[in-house]
């Protein structure tokens, strides 16, 4: 089921499915990061320049990650950022020797690192999501 939003940014404006976004970003500054699914663009939306989209999108965010059982949504803190990531779309996981669990966004480019030590609650529901979608272990 789409989740359509229509939304201003950078002079143009967009009809965005945010049900075809796999991941979230959030800081302490207002503002909501989100990756195009068709090409990585990243769009950061403002709370001050764009009050209603970032409202639109923080409404979504609370409904996906309140009520939506179909879905494995996971809130991970992480680089002074609060991500939430539909683990369903990732597709690839890497464990190094300290224990890290390491996974790169669908549409984003960069890695997102987990630590057990500092990240138990998420480190251990991706472990979790992990066994219980391959049928595999990390550890």
């Amino acid at each position: 089921m789409a989740y359509w939003i229509k939304m201003n940014y950078e002079r143009e404006t967009y009809l965005v499915d945010l049900d075809s976004v796999s991941a979230f970003a959030s800081g302490f500054n207002k503002r909501i990061a989100f990756w195009l699914p068709a090409n990585g663009k990243q769009m950061i939306i403002n709370h001050q320049i764009n009050p209603k989209t970032y409202e639109d999108i923080l409404g979504y965010i609370q409904r996906i990650t309140t009520h939506c059982p179909t879905n494995y949504w996971v809130k991970i803190i992480y680089d002074r950022h609060e991500y939430i990531i539909d683990l369903n779309r990732l597709n690839t996981f890497v464990i190094d020797t300290s224990q890290r669990i390491t996974f790169w966004l669908p549409d984003g480019k960069e890695p997102v690192i987990i630590n057990p030590q500092t990240n138990a609650e998420a480190y251990s529901k991706i472990l979790d999501f992990i066994h219980n979608k391959t049928g595999h272990s990390l550890l």
